[in-house]
């Protein structure tokens, strides 16, 4: 006997949301995030307190200034698969070492702004397709860029990159290292930064605002919160009354992770993962991927491949340095003509004074020789 269909009041439209929410449950989710920022500011250990994981081994840094020769910013991809209850998330951290490591950072956000372009751009390229079941999506949702805790404020290279990073992306800045400054300090730097970045026109990401929500106070702390300030830390510490947390242990305390009057490390893992995580998928199909489709839409025809620009800063410091050595090998080629050539010049003027000194000589045997010639001569005549 089959069983009564339940009862729904009107004809069941306000369940397409329990339908959805069963679609995405079983299909999971995807989510990207890059880091973006000079080395050991703590970005490899956020990502791993973020997601309670070690989805990235510590590096290390004592090797890092090995690495000078090479003046290029790397793109490094880490893929890992998340589940909680049951719900799977297909995680992809892009991180990026060495920005901002070398005394000359001239063009070090290239490598960077030309990886997230070119992720839109296959993305594009995929739906122009006529097979497009499985596209390969690595277009970045979110974007953290961590700033040195200087206590004065922004540097000319982090404006540079932020301004072009929040043109492309959902950029969110975090001040690291929050422990390294004092409360009064760190509120300080925070609000020096806000200014730089609306002095400087920079589009960094704040959630939406929606008077019906009933999450609209909390996106007014987290607009108020940002730049986030964190501490990252995977090691579990002994608080003095006796918890044992996520922290950083000094002679003074305990610098708790979780702590909202020590750090913002919960409002950014709000942000990123429990109330905004769709509206950062969201903003990046719907705003960043649509503005760059437009754009190459709008200057190229259909199925036309993207024109690469030949500006890599690697390619740029090795043409450089190619040039320089032949610049030298051709002032060294020179110098060495001049003192051959001087040589030769020298030689000359010693054989023409050897040949002038000999043709002198012979003139003076022909004179001496004719002198005896005559002398001869009469002697001869008087006999």
């Amino acid at each position: 006997m089959a069983l009564p269909a339940p009862a729904f009041d009107g004809i069941g439209i306000a369940n397409l949301p329990n339908q959805r929410h069963k679609i995405v449950a079983k299909r999971g989710a995807h989510f990207t995030i890059m880091v973006v920022g000079e080395s050991g500011l703590g970005k490899t250990t956020l990502i791993n307190t973020l997601f309670s994981t070690e989805l990235s081994p510590p590096k290390n840094y004592a090797k890092r200034h090995y690495k000078q020769l090479d003046k290029l910013t790397e793109v490094e991809i880490i893929k890992a698969e998340l589940e909680e209850r049951q719900f799977k998330v297909k995680l992809t951290v892009i991180d990026t070492p060495g920005f901002g490591d070398y005394v000359n950072n001239r063009d070090s956000w290239l490598p960077i702004v030309e990886f997230i372009d070119d992720q839109h751009e296959a993305y594009m390229r995929q739906e122009q397709q006529p097979q497009r079941h499985e596209k390969t999506d690595l277009r970045v949702h979110a974007c953290l860029y961590f700033i040195r805790p200087t206590g004065h404020t922004l540097k000319p290279l982090d404006i540079e990159i932020m301004k072009r990073l929040g043109t492309r992306v959902n950029l969110i800045p975090v001040v690291a290292k929050a422990d390294t400054l004092t409360q009064n300090d760190l509120f300080v730097f925070k609000q020096r930064v806000r200014e730089v970045i609306a002095a400087q026109g920079i589009r960094i990401y704040t959630p939406p605002l929606d008077a019906d929500d009933e999450n609209a106070e909390h996106a007014r702390v987290l607009i108020d919160a940002i730049p986030f300030s964190i501490i990252g830390s995977t090691e579990d510490v002994k608080t003095p009354d006796g918890r044992v947390v996520k922290g950083r242990e000094y002679i003074w305390g305990v610098a708790e992770v979780e702590n909202e009057n020590h750090c913002d490390f919960k409002k950014l893992r709000s942000l990123l993962i429990r109330t905004h995580m769709l509206d950062l998928i969201s903003t990046s199909e719907e705003l960043h991927y649509e503005n760059y489709r437009q754009a190459q839409m709008e200057t190229r025809k259909f199925g036309e491949p993207k024109v690469k620009k030949l500006d890599n800063p690697k390619f740029k410091e090795e043409e450089e340095q190619l040039r320089k050595k032949f610049t030298e090998q051709v002032k060294s080629e020179e110098a060495r003509f001049r003192q051959w050539e001087q040589h030769l010049i020298a030689e000359r003027d010693r054989l023409n004074k050897d040949l002038e000194m000999a043709h002198s000589a012979i003139k003076q045997l022909e004179a001496e020789l004719e002198n005896l010639q005559v002398g001869y001569g009469r002697n001869t005549g008087r006999r």
